[in-house]
C-alpha cells in the first residue's frame, strides 16, 4: 500500500487520501478500548494518514484529550504531519442530551480555546461548526473562524453538513478549505447541487459515513444487539424492514468485491475514492485491523465495468431509511 495524497480544495493543506474519523473512540458506537484506540492512531500514523477528524462535543472533549495523548506518545516528525480536523458547535448536557448549536463569534473563539488545550496544540488545522446555527448568519460563524486564522489558532476553515447556498455565503466571507459531509454508495445526496457547487468554488470534501456507520462494511449482521448508546440504534437505516433491504444492498456488493478478491468495505470505500481526487473519505476504524482492512481500499483499483456492475448493484437512493433521525435530519440543509 502507498499512500497518496490529496488537497483539501485550492486553498487547503495537502492530506493522505484517506483520513481518520476518531469520532466512535469515544462516543456513539458503543464501548471503545482506549488503549486499542490510541494503538489505531498510532497505526494510522505510520501508515502514512496525516489527517485527523474529531469534534469537541464527541465525549465531551474525550475525543480530543484521547488524540492529544496519542500526539505526544509519538516522535516530533510524526506529530508534525498530523493534521487536525475539529467541529464544534454542538451543545450538550451532563447527560449527554444535545440542545441545539450555537456559531455565536464569541463562542466560536470560546469553543476553540478549549479546543486548544485538551489537543495539546497550538493550532487546529481545519476547524468548522458542526452544524449550521439558525440562530447566527454563516458570515459570523465563519468571520470569526477567520478572525483565529489572522492570529495563528487556525489555519484553515471548513464547513459541515450546509447546503450549496450557506456554502456559497461563506466561500463569500473568507477562504473555505473543505466540507465535511456524508457521502457513500447509499448516501448521494450531494451530487445533485451540493458537489458541482464546492468543485465551482475550488473546495474540497472530507467524506464521512462512507461506510454508513458500519452498514455497508460487509461485517454487520441482522441480528447484531445494539447498546443503548448506540447511535445506530436509533438510526433509521439499521431498524426492522429498512435493516433487512440495506443489508440485501450489501449483499450484491459483496458478491462484485468476492470476484475482485477485495472486501465489501474495501469496494465501497474504493468507490468514494473514485468519485474524485478532491474528496477525501473519512475511515471510522477503531481497531488497528479494521484501518488495516480501510487502507487495502487503496489498493483496488475500480475500472468502468465495476463501477457500472456496483451502481447496478446499489443504485443512487437505493437505501431504505433516513441517515439520521428526523429530529437530527431537522438541523441538515439540503
Amino acid at each position: 500500500m502507498t499512500m497518496r495524497t490529496r488537497s483539501l480544495g485550492t486553498t487547503g493543506p495537502q492530506v493522505s487520501a484517506l483520513g481518520l474519523g476518531c469520532m466512535g473512540m469515544s462516543a456513539l458506537y458503543g464501548e471503545a478500548d482506549r488503549a486499542e484506540s490510541i494503538a489505531t492512531i498510532h497505526a494510522a500514523l505510520e501508515a502514512g494518514v496525516t489527517l485527523l477528524d474529531t469534534g469537541d462535543f464527541y465525549g465531551m472533549g474525550h475525543n480530543e484529550m484521547l488524540i492529544g495523548e496519542a500526539l505526544r506518545a509519538v516522535p516530533a516528525a510524526r506529530r508534525e504531519q498530523a493534521l487536525v480536523s475539529v467541529k464544534f458547535g454542538a451543545l450538550r448536557g451532563p447527560d449527554g442530551s444535545w440542545s441545539g448549536y450555537d456559531g455565536r463569534p464569541a463562542a466560536v473563539k470560546n469553543f476553540a480555546a478549549y479546543s486548544l488545550q485538551r489537543l495539546g496544540v497550538d493550532h487546529i488545522d481545519v476547524y468548522r461548526i458542526a452544524r449550521l446555527d439558525p440562530g447566527v448568519p454563516v458570515e459570523e460563524t465563519v468571520g470569526a473562524i477567520a478572525e483565529l486564522v489572522e492570529a495563528g489558532y487556525v489555519r484553515h476553515i471548513g464547513l459541515s453538513e450546509v447546503g450549496a447556498a450557506t456554502i456559497r455565503r461563506a466561500a463569500a466571507t473568507a477562504p473555505i478549505a473543505d466540507l465535511q459531509i456524508e457521502y457513500s454508495l447509499i448516501s448521494r445526496g450531494i451530487e445533485a447541487e451540493i458537489l458541482p457547487a464546492v468543485r465551482e468554488l475550488g473546495i474540497g470534501v472530507t467524506a464521512y459515513g462512507v461506510l454508513s456507520r458500519g452498514l455497508i462494511s460487509g461485517h454487520f449482521t441482522a441480528d447484531r444487539q445494539l447498546g443503548a448508546g448506540d447511535f445506530r440504534a436509533m438510526s433509521p437505516r439499521f431498524q426492522g424492514d429498512n435493516l433487512t433491504h440495506n443489508l440485501g444492498l450489501v449483499e450484491a456488493l459483496r458478491k462484485i468485491a468476492e470476484q475482485k478478491g477485495v472486501t465489501v468495505a474495501q469496494t465501497a470505500i474504493a468507490w468514494v475514492l473514485s468519485r474524485g481526487e478532491d474528496i477525501v473519505p473519512l475511515v471510522g476504524a477503531r481497531r488497528r485491523d479494521r484501518l488495516t482492512e480501510a487502507l487495502g481500499a487503496l489498493d483496488v483499483t475500480l475500472d468502468a465495468g465495476d463501477l457500472a456492475a456496483i451502481e447496478q448493484a446499489v443504485p443512487a437512493g437505493a437505501a431504505a431509511g433516513d441517515r439520521y433521525p428526523a429530529a437530527q435530519m431537522a438541523h441538515l440543509e439540503a
